[in-house]
């Protein structure tokens, strides 16, 4: 895989860091993640082809344990509000003393500087201070973030990967690795260049939830069909819009011009009563195969059984029966290999990661016994 060889420690943490080790390890990177002694059930659900060690870094043998396989490792990982990792001893420069080839992320919400480092936030928060906020939610209401995603996952965990395969790319030319600092605000902002560039082509220049692409449009949309369910049309270009007139089996003769603002609600409530007529299943007869721009909105626990994602293989099972997307995107030589087994239990392979990084077992004996660091085995259930 095309990130085979590459050793990572990932501090845990929620969402947006546990994310980026998922797409790292899911293309072939060896991860172990730190937890915390004393924790009986993780909170990282994107542990998949991770592993666990599990550390006390209130004690001086878990933070020098800690530095070990940071400094034998190509990336780290930090999730902490600033200052943190140096109050331990543990920040970018002590580290790349000993390891001038290590690479150091740091994923937070506001960055490693400005009037908000050190604030705490969510995904919501960074979303605001990104100004894409503002831009989401429907005409008359109040904005709304779009799940958890855009910052958190979107501008934080993904953007956070891309620094490090960035790094460690320059890393095969010059030999030294460098600091990352992934803000989420800026993160959540990057990926919303296309808003930011395109203001001066006037598609943002109407209030939110009346413009082409943020619910104002007809044709730019999502409509329930008779079933309860609901279908997407994303019928931009002319070409388009004039077949899903036809699917519709509305005459253009009768309607507004597609792009005359002001009959855009009256467009909308005829494209509601159209669509209201049939089923799901029968609007997908008549628009599967077409130009129009019109797919079934999948519920979760349809996705992966939908012809076209299961010819492509989109969504997997691991050993338990869960579905989760494959990883994107497919490399033609060095695709990822996804782990499919369990995630692994807290502490779960701290005595072989340990001897891994050079521990004897009188020192891991020590260790353990110490409370310094924690081992939790898998009991299979007979």
């Amino acid at each position: 895989m095309a990130l085979a060889g590459v050793r990572v420690i990932e501090l845990a943490g929620l969402a947006p860091a546990p994310f980026c080790g998922m797409i790292l390890a899911d293309f072939g990177a060896r991860v172990i993640r730190v937890d915390r002694t004393k924790v009986t059930m993780a909170m990282d659900t994107l542990a998949r082809g991770k592993q666990s060690v599990a550390l006390n870094l209130k004690k001086p043998e878990g933070v020098a344990v800690l530095k070990r396989l940071c400094v034998q490792s190509d990336v780290v990982i930090e999730p902490f509000r600033k200052g943190v990792m140096e109050k331990l001893g543990l920040g970018p420069d002590e580290l790349q003393q000993e390891n001038a080839r290590l690479i150091y992320a740091r994923l937070t919400g506001f960055g490693q500087s400005g009037l908000y480092a050190t604030s705490a936030g969510h995904d919501i928060n960074y979303l605001a201070m990104s100004g894409l906020l503002s831009m989401l939610g429907r005409k008359t209401e109040e904005p709304y973030a779009p799940l958890n995603l855009v910052a958190d996952f979107a501008g934080g965990g993904l953007m956070c990967a891309l620094g490090i395969v960035l790094a460690l790319l320059e890393r095969s030319r010059s030999g030294k690795g460098q600091i990352i600092d992934a803000s989420m605000v800026e993160g959540a902002a990057y990926v919303g260049s296309f808003m930011w560039k395109s203001r001066s082509i006037g598609m943002w220049n109407r209030p939110r939830g009346e413009n082409m692409l943020d619910g104002g449009a007809p044709y730019y949309d999502t409509y329930q069909t008779s079933d309860g369910k609901h279908m997407a049309v994303g019928a931009l270009e002319p070409k388009f819009y004039d077949q899903l007139i036809q699917g519709l089996g509305l005459d253009p003769a009768n309607l507004p011009p597609q792009m005359s603002f002001s009959d855009w609600p009256e467009l909308k409530q005829i494209f509601s009563r159209t669509f209201a007529s049939r089923t799901q299943a029968e609007w997908c007869d008549v628009f599967d195969g077409t130009d129009a721009c019109v797919t079934p909105v999948l519920p979760l626990d349809e996705v992966h059984s939908h012809p076209h994602n299961r010819e492509r293989g989109s969504f997997q099972k691991d050993i338990q029966g869960e579905v989760s997307p494959r990883p994107a995107p497919v490399l033609s030589r060095t695709p990822a290999t996804p782990c499919l087994s369990r995630d692994p239990l807290i502490g779960e392979h701290t005595v072989s990661v340990l001897e891994e990084f050079g521990y004897g077992a009188a020192e891991v004996e020590q260790l353990l016994s110490s409370g310094a660091v924690e081992c939790n085995k898998f009991k299979a259930r007979l």
